[in-house]
C-alpha cells in the first residue's frame, strides 16, 4: 500500500490500492475515472521503484 501526502500523488496511489483491494483492475479503473493504460503505466512506475507521476 502506498502513502503520500501529495493530494494528486494520493489520488492516484488510492488508484493502486482500490485495484488491489477489489482483484480487479478494469473495475477500480472505472470507480476512479482513468482508463487501465494509465493504471498499468502507474503499476509500472511504482515497481520500478518510482513514484505515480504528478500531472
Amino acid at each position: 500500500m502506498l502513502h503520500t501526502s501529495n493530494p494528486i500523488i494520493k489520488h492516484k496511489a488510492g488508484l493502486l490500492n482500490l485495484a488491489e483491494e477489489l482483484g480487479n483492475v478494469s473495475k477500480a479503473c472505472k470507480v476512479m475515472g482513468v482508463s487501465r493504460d494509465t493504471f498499468y503505466r502507474y503499476q509500472e512506475l511504482v515497481e520500478s521503484g518510482g513514484n505515480p507521476p504528478e500531472n
